[in-house]
């Protein structure tokens, strides 16, 4: 019975609209935009270019609707707080990891990550820093996956490295509304001693 009770509350919680006093701030501001005009159309007019995204917030609240743009959208200032993401591909560069493999050597590995946002709502509301993120995400997943292979894997097999880092770096940036795009293994450094015993 108490869980019953409170599922309802949660429900009751969720389902709550916009209080009063929230109306109220959003209809002062309406009429200061309105007895205001034309100048208020310079604050209350945005635009968003053709790779951007605008996430509008109410007072706290996502609006809904989804992310607008591209093109010319509206705000209502002192209500709406507004944040523009970048939805163009980005590129990566991991820096050298140091690696011990599977066989006791230790490697610097170094890989390329492209990215872009794929929900730009994601990107605003579910992570603080989705880029950011996605490269931490990056740097352990590449020292994740290769720790688990020998220094003949990791120098043979660097297609099959890649898609398993991209399928797990996927699954990880999902929820940050992050799709990756590709992943290369750049470049694999021994270390130069182990150079010289191989080459003897």
């Amino acid at each position: 019975m108490a869980h019953s009770d409170k599922d309802s509350q949660e429900k009751q919680a969720c389902e709550e609209g916009p209080g009063i006093c929230a109306m109220m701030l959003t209809i002062f501001s309406l009429f200061l935009i309105v007895i205001s005009l034309p100048l208020s159309l310079f604050c209350v007019v945005k635009v968003v270019q053709e790779y951007e995204r605008a996430v509008i917030f109410r007072l706290g609240h996502l609006l809904t609707g989804g992310a607008r743009g591209p093109g010319v959208f509206f705000v209502i200032p002192c209500v709406d707080v507004y944040e523009k993401v970048d939805m163009r591909s980005q590129t990566y560069e991991i820096p050298p990891q140091e690696i011990l493999t599977k066989d006791s050597v230790t490697v610097f590995v170094n890989a390329i990550m492209y990215y872009k946002v794929a929900n730009a709502i994601h990107a605003v509301a579910n992570v603080d820093d989705y880029s950011g993120s996605a490269r931490l995400l990056a740097a352990t997943t590449l020292r994740n996956v290769l720790g688990t292979l020998t220094l003949g894997d990791i120098l043979c097999q660097r297609e099959s490295i890649a898609k398993e880092m991209k399928e797990t770096l996927d699954e990880g940036t999902e929820p940050w509304g992050v799709m990756v795009e590709r992943v290369e293994v750049k470049d694999v450094r021994v270390p130069e001693q182990l150079q010289r015993a191989m080459a003897a």
